[in-house]
């Protein structure tokens, strides 16, 4: 099943955040994971859903579409390991399948038996190693259904940016920590539709949370991800292609990292792809165009009661 909506058209210092990143970090809760601070937020009630953002960025990602999940949902959401409010230790072998584990555990101390997954980027990694386990019978609580939102579902078909490629060089490590908000602001603008472009407010929090806590020193540490996608390739497609849950595919077409290939390569490997694709918008369709996000959610719902 496929279908396509026509797109929306839609803190310059370390130490000054402001405005709705400010409440948005205000209102979040910390737990512990290995040791190490853990930001999250939980706010609404009815069926549980689980927002996972990606990389380098981080919940807050999520902040145009939280009021519209609200209404409807018991929301879920945190800054993974590395990324955000959250600790950023130096010295971590970060990885898909520990920050599953993080959130494996989060959510059973939670008491949780049923959640919903909706996830974004690096989230779909996270996403599809959950996946994988409630097929092998391990986690303590069900998958009803599953979201994705520009991913790199399949790696054969992901085409990183030329920063993330540095990242992941040899020469990571000094790209990392010499990243300079010039070369980050002209990147990561290429991952938006030019008509959804974040404004400078916007790439002011972007920024904030991406060098809070030093958060630029660990970046080619994070990036192993990519990495992983490849050597994981056959458990987490595989756990795409064995789903017993619904998914669907929420995809921003105008992605110039995720976005048209990776819908039709989802659309020639799973079975009853279902697949929305959004018109002008690129990587980040819940910052970039929140409503036909949250149109698109609320319709799978409904058809998956």
């Amino acid at each position: 099943m496929e279908q396509v909506i026509p797109g929306a058209q839609g803190l310059t210092a370390q130490g000054a955040m402001k405005g709705t990143l400010e409440g948005w970090q205000q209102k979040g809760k910390w737990f512990s994971y290995g040791g190490h601070a853990i930001f999250s937020r939980m706010a609404g009630q009815g069926d549980t859903v689980v927002l996972l953002h990606g990389f380098p960025t981080a919940s807050w990602d999520w902040s145009r579409l939280w009021p519209m999940l609200v209404q409807h949902h018991s929301l879920l959401t945190l800054d993974m390991l590395g990324f955000g409010f959250s600790d950023k230790p130096a010295l971590y072998d970060y990885s898909i399948e520990d920050q599953a584990d993080m959130i494996e555990g989060w959510l059973a101390g939670l008491g949780l038996k049923n959640v919903s997954l909706l996830a974004h980027d690096y989230g779909c990694s996270v996403a599809q190693e959950l996946l994988a386990r409630d097929q092998e019978g391990v986690l303590p609580f069900a998958i009803t259904r599953v979201g994705f939102l520009n991913g790199a579902l399949f790696p054969e078909v992901h085409n990183p940016l030329l920063i993330q490629k540095l990242l992941g060089s040899p020469l990571g490590g000094l790209i990392s920590r010499g990243l300079t908000r010039g070369v980050f602001e002209r990147s990561f603008r290429r991952l938006f539709a030019p008509d959804n472009a974040p404004g400078q407010e916007d790439m002011d929090d972007f920024w904030y949370l991406l060098t809070y806590n030093n958060g630029r020193g660990i970046l080619h540490n994070l990036i192993h991800f990519m990495e992983e996608r490849r050597c994981h390739r056959h458990r987490w497609v595989g756990a795409l292609q064995n789903a017993k849950q619904p998914m669907r595919l929420i995809s921003g077409v105008a992605d110039p990292v995720s976005g048209a290939a990776m819908a039709r390569r989802y659309r020639e490997l799973i079975s009853d792809a279902d697949v929305v694709g959004l018109r002008n918008v690129g990587h980040y369709p819940h910052f970039e165009s929140a409503a036909e996000v949250y149109r698109a959610w609320r319709d799978f719902c409904r058809q998956t009661k």
